[in-house]
C-alpha cells in the first residue's frame, strides 16, 4: 500500500529544511472530520523558525508545491496545510491491497521473528474455570495472535497454579473425605466440595492447617504419596480445563506451570544468598524493598517452603535462559500489580539487565451482582456454563428466525461464544465490571453477533454476485462519502493491529471491527450493490470483498470465528 503519510512528509522535507523528515513525519495529523482532508501539517513549530504567522507560512507552503497525482487537493485551512487524498488511487491502492494480501491484511514482519512470551488464563488445577478466568484467558490469546500477526515467534505459556499450600489442604482432605471414583466422575466440582469442606472443618480444628502445610512440605520434598495424588489431582483437572480450551479454541505451547519449576528453586535461592540480597526475619528469608517504596518480599517461610515470588523468578530466570524472550508478558489481574513490581524489581537487583522485559499486563476484575467470588465458599460461575448457555440461546434465535440455516450446531457454537469473547474484548482491559448473564447473552447493540452478521451478509453479497469483481475494476465510482468512509477505515488497519500490541489491548481492535461493520451497514443501506450498472455493481462488489477481508482478519486476532452463513 502507498505510505500516504511518507509522501507528505516527502514532499514537505523538501519545503521545510528546518526541520528533519522523521520530526514532519511525527507531526503530520489525521483531522477529526474527513471534510477536512485526509491529512494535516500544523505550522506552529514553524512561526518562530520563520518570524512568520502559521496561516502565512501554510499558504506559502502549499504555493510552492507542485501538483501530485496522489493528491486531489492541498489546502490551506488557518494554521494547517490540508492533504485530501485523489480518491480513485486511495480506493484502488486500498482496495487491491487488502484483496491481494487476504488473511494476511494487516500483518506485518515488524517482530523480526523475535521471541515474546505471552503467559496467560493460569487457573490452579482442582478449583472451577470460572467466569473470572475469561479475561486472563482471552486477553492474553488476543495480545499472543496480535504479536504473531505482526512478526513475533510468540510462546503461549499456561503457567499453571500446580503448586502450593492448597495441595496440602486438598491432600488432607481427600485423605479424610475423599473417593477416588466419586471425584473422577465429575472431578472440578467433586475437588470443590472437598476444599470448602476443609476450610469449614479448619475453622473448627485449626490443627488442619497445620497438617496441610506438613503435607505441602511433602510434596516439595518429593514424598512418594504426596507426589502421586498431586499427579492425580493435576490430570483429571488438565481434562475438565481442556474442554473450555477447545470451546475457546485456544492452544498452548507450553503447560509448565509452577510445580516445574520446584527443582529449580534451589539454585535461584543459593544465587540471591550469594548476591546478599536475602535477608533472614523472624526465621523466614525475605528482600527488603523499601528503599524502592515496596513492602519486604518473602521468599522462603520459616519452615524453609517457598512461595508464588520464588517461583515467578525462577521462571522468569530459566524462560530467558530457554527462550531468550524480546519480551515476556504476564496477563494476570490488576490486584497483583504490587508482586509484579516486586519480583521484576528483586531480578533487577541479581542483576540481570533484561528485567523490564519481563512487563506485567493487568485487567480489571469481575464480581458477581451478589458479591465477590470465592472458591471457598462455593461461590463462582463456572466459564462452561457461560458458554454453554450462549451456545443454547444462538440455537433457539437460529431455530426462530433461520430454521433451514447450514450446519447449525457449529453456527451456534461460533456465535455464541463469539458473543461473550467479543463482549469480554469490547471495554478497556483495565476496567472492572460485575458480571450480568443478560448483558453476556444480550446479542443486540456493538456486539460480536453483529459483526459476524456484517462478515455475513457481505459473504452472501459475493456469493450472489454474476460477475467478475476482482479484475478491470473503476475505483472512480467509489467516490460517494460512504465508500470513502470504509476505505478510509480499512486503511489503517495494520496501524490498528500495531497500536493494540504497543499498548497489550486487544480492545483497539474490537472497537476497529465495529467501526468498519457500522461504515458498512450504512454503505449497505444507503447504496445498492447488486445494481443494473455493472461496472458500479464491480466496483461496490470489490469494496464488499476489501470489508469482508478485513472484519475475517479482526475477528480471528481476538479469536472470534467468522461464520459465512448466518
Amino acid at each position: 500500500m502507498i505510505d500516504f503519510k511518507k509522501e507528505i512528509a516527502d514532499i514537505l522535507n523538501d519545503k521545510i529544511t528546518e526541520l528533519d523528515f522523521q520530526e514532519i513525519l511525527n507531526m503530520i495529523e489525521i483531522p477529526p472530520d474527513s471534510e477536512m482532508g485526509d491529512f494535516a501539517f500544523p505550522c506552529f513549530k514553524l512561526a518562530k523558525v520563520f518570524r512568520k504567522s502559521p496561516n502565512m507560512i501554510a499558504q506559502e507552503i502549499i504555493e510552492s508545491i507542485e501538483e501530485n497525482d496522489l493528491f486531489g487537493k492541498i489546502e490551506n485551512a488557518g494554521a494547517y496545510i490540508n492533504f485530501t487524498i485523489n480518491q480513485e488511487t486511495f480506493a484502488k491502492t486500498v482496495i487491491e491491497e487488502v484483496n491481494n494480501q487476504g488473511d494476511k491484511f494487516g500483518s506485518s514482519d515488524i517482530g523480526g521473528n523475535k521471541n515474546v512470551i505471552v503467559e496467560f488464563s493460569s487457573p490452579n488445577i482442582a478449583k472451577p474455570f470460572h467466569i473470572g478466568h475469561i479475561r486472563t484467558t482471552v486477553i492474553g490469546s488476543a495480545i499472543n495472535n496480535i504479536y504473531k500477526f505482526i512478526g513475533y515467534n510468540t510462546i503461549a505459556i499456561n503457567h499453571l497454579g500446580d503448586y502450593g499450600t492448597q495441595f496440602g489442604k486438598l491432600i488432607v482432605a481427600i485423605k479424610a473425605w475423599g473417593d477416588k471414583s466419586v471425584i473422577e466422575s465429575n472431578p472440578i466440582p467433586e475437588l470443590l466440595k472437598l476444599y470448602i469442606k476443609f476450610h469449614e472443618e479448619a475453622e473448627k480444628n485449626p490443627q488442619l492447617e497445620d497438617e496441610a502445610r506438613m503435607w505441602f512440605k511433602k510434596l516439595e520434598d518429593k514424598n512418594e504419596e504426596a507426589t502421586e495424588l498431586w499427579k492425580w489431582i493435576r490430570d483429571v483437572s488438565l481434562m475438565e480445563f481442556n474442554r473450555v480450551y477447545d470451546m475457546l479454541g485456544i492452544k498452548f505451547d507450553s503447560l509448565a506451570g509452577e510445580s516445574f519449576y520446584s527443582d529449580k528453586m534451589p539454585a535461584v535461592l543459593e544465587e540471591m544468598r550469594e548476591k546478599n540480597i536475602l535477608t533472614k526475619s523472624q526465621g523466614a528469608e525475605i528482600v527488603d524493598l523499601e528503599k524502592y517504596d515496596m513492602p519486604p518480599a518473602l521468599i522462603t517461610k520459616k519452615d524453609g517452603s517457598t512461595l508464588y515470588i520464588t517461583r515467578d523468578i525462577a521462571a522468569a530466570i530459566y524462560r530467558k535462559k530457554h527462550y531468550d524472550f524480546y519480551k515476556n508478558i504476564y496477563v494476570v489481574g490488576s490486584q497483583q500489580n504490587l508482586h509484579f513490581k516486586q519480583w521484576i524489581k528483586i531480578i533487577d537487583l541479581m542483576g540481570y539487565d533484561w528485567a523490564y522485559d519481563c512487563i506485567h499486563v493487568p485487567f480489571g476484575m469481575i464480581s458477581l451482582e451478589e458479591g465477590t467470588m470465592s472458591t471457598r465458599k462455593g461461590r463462582v460461575v463456572f466459564l462452561e456454563d457461560v458458554l454453554n448457555k450462549a451456545v443454547e440461546k444462538t440455537r433457539e434465535i437460529i431455530s426462530n428466525k433461520n430454521p433451514n440455516l447450514e450446519n447449525k450446531e457449529e453456527v451456534a457454537k461460533q456465535v455464541g461464544i463469539g458473543a461473550v469473547v467479543f463482549q469480554e474484548l469490547s471495554n478497556n482491559r483495565i476496567k472492572d465490571y460485575t458480571f450480568s448473564w443478560d448483558r453476556t447473552l444480550n446479542f443486540d447493540g456493538e456486539s460480536g453477533p453483529y459483526v459476524q452478521y456484517t462478515h455475513a451478509r457481505a459473504s452472501s453479497l459475493l456469493r450472489k454476485a454474476e460477475i467478475d469483481y476482482k479484475n478491470n475494476i473503476g475505483f472512480d465510482k467509489l467516490s460517494d462519502k460512504e465508500s470513502m468512509d470504509i476505505i478510509r477505515i480499512l486503511s489503517k488497519f495494520s496501524e490498528v493491529v500495531v497500536d493494540a500490541a504497543r499498548k497489550n489491548e486487544p480492545s483497539v481492535v474490537t472497537r476497529y471491527i465495529i467501526d468498519l461493520a457500522q461504515a458498512f451497514n450504512k454503505f449497505y443501506h444507503d447504496h445498492p450493490i447488486l445494481t443494473q450498472d455493472k461496472e458500479i455493481q464491480k466496483a461496490r462488489l470489490a469494496l464488499v470483498s476489501a470489508v469482508k477481508q478485513a472484519i475475517k482478519n479482526g475477528l480471528n486476532l481476538i479469536g472470534v470465528a467468522a461464520p459465512e452463513k448466518m
